[in-house]
């Protein structure tokens, strides 16, 4: 279920400040009560849902000063992930990544939207997960959630990512180029940053029916 979340989130189905109760989510996957609470206290525990005071559980809605603070943290950490990888080239294999990007670009010539900005965040996550470092995996899956929710309330363009970096990042890493993939890394977050509108008023209006029934499509499949 955990995962299922994730993934709505990532497709960016999920709308960020949405209300969560229990007896919803418990009837969209069929499971009990108990269950769910678990399912929100790990998504509490990840930074994605946030449990107020009156005992309200909210999608979380990052501020503007909160996304660039993340935006931040990955201009910090992700250039150094692949300039990392690219010095272990030799050792690595980048089988797994290149079928993803072939992934990425049938969801973009399908012009499959959902698919494709999923495809994109579960591509840093592939890469957080080749340093096989548990705490760098659990940190880029928060912040990687967060951005996907920071860009539904602050984004002005439609597409994804833009075509062809993620695929420059990793030649450079297979040809053990670590500064040249750092620095399209670099380039590539700055793309992001650079769409995010984090001066205007968000846009999104915080109703949670979409996504449950897509979540419901998916727990029954």
């Amino acid at each position: 279920m955990r995962r299922h979340f994730l993934q709505a989130v990532f497709e960016q189905r999920v709308p960020p400040g949405a209300r969560l109760t229990e007896e919803a989510l418990a009837e969209t996957f069929g499971v009990s009560r108990t269950v769910i609470r678990q399912v929100i206290a790990r998504l509490v525990q990840d930074g994605i849902l946030i449990k107020q005071a009156t005992g309200a559980t909210n999608v979380a809605a990052p501020t503007r000063s909160e996304t660039k603070k993340m935006l931040t943290v990955r201009h910090m950490i992700e250039p150094e992930i692949v300039r990392s990888l690219a010095t272990r080239s030799g050792s690595l294999s980048f089988d797994a990544l290149k079928s993803h990007l072939d992934k990425e670009d049938q969801a973009r010539a399908a012009r499959d939207r959902a698919t494709l900005v999923r495809l994109v965040g579960e591509f840093h996550l592939m890469l957080a997960q080749m340093t096989d470092n548990p705490i760098l995996i659990r940190l880029l899956t928060k912040l990687q959630a967060l951005v996907c929710l920071a860009i539904l309330l602050y984004a002005t363009e439609e597409d994804a990512c833009p075509k062809g970096e993620h695929r420059g990042i990793v030649e450079a890493m297979i040809a053990g180029e670590g500064e040249r993939a750092a620095e399209i890394m670099r380039h590539h977050l700055h793309h992001i940053e650079e769409d995010l509108q984090l001066d205007e008023i968000p846009k999104v209006d915080p109703h949670l029916s979409g996504a449950l029934r897509w979540l419901r499509d998916r727990s029954v499949g």
